[in-house]
């Protein structure tokens, strides 16, 4: 099991944070497009489960797979959106995304008087206590083959 990347967006779309661990490919492309590539999916995916979901769905859309990664999704009530891709084995992992959101996102830059909300993340003690979070995940591998 591995851990692979780490987006957090604001509401309007503009990416605030992003890391990666064990990511062995790059996506052959600018950051910045990236990143409007990934918001861009990710708001058609939720428009797409909502208007074609048999019943009322209460979280809405959660995770997707490919042949190679799983992209896993959480959305605050107040439009943060944390995403992380995973190898294919990792399973839900919406409480993980809930702890770094309410655990590491709100202690170390909400409630951080010197990080602006709605600019990017730039605050040393966040990156730290996420890395060594996710670091200490059982998802996360001792070592990458």
């Amino acid at each position: 099991m591995t851990v692979y990347t780490l987006y957090i967006f604001d509401r309007n779309g503009t990416c605030l944070y992003y890391t990666e661990w064990n990511r062995k490919k790059q996506p052959g492309m600018s950051k910045d497009e990236e990143f409007k590539l990934m918001y861009g999916m990710i708001h058609s995916i939720k428009s797409f489960v909502h208007r074609i979901a048999p019943t009322d769905l209460r979280d809405g859309f959660s995770n997707f797979r490919t042949s190679r990664y799983k992209l896993n999704f959480y959305e605050t009530p107040s439009g943060m959106k944390f995403i992380m891709t995973t190898d294919l084995t990792v399973g839900n992992i919406r409480d993980i995304l809930h702890q770094i959101y309410s655990n590491i996102f709100v202690e170390y830059v909400v409630r951080n008087p010197q990080c602006e909300l709605g600019q990017p993340i730039t605050s040393e003690l966040f990156q730290t206590k996420l890395d060594e979070f996710i670091r200490g995940l059982s998802i996360f591998p001792t070592r990458i083959s």
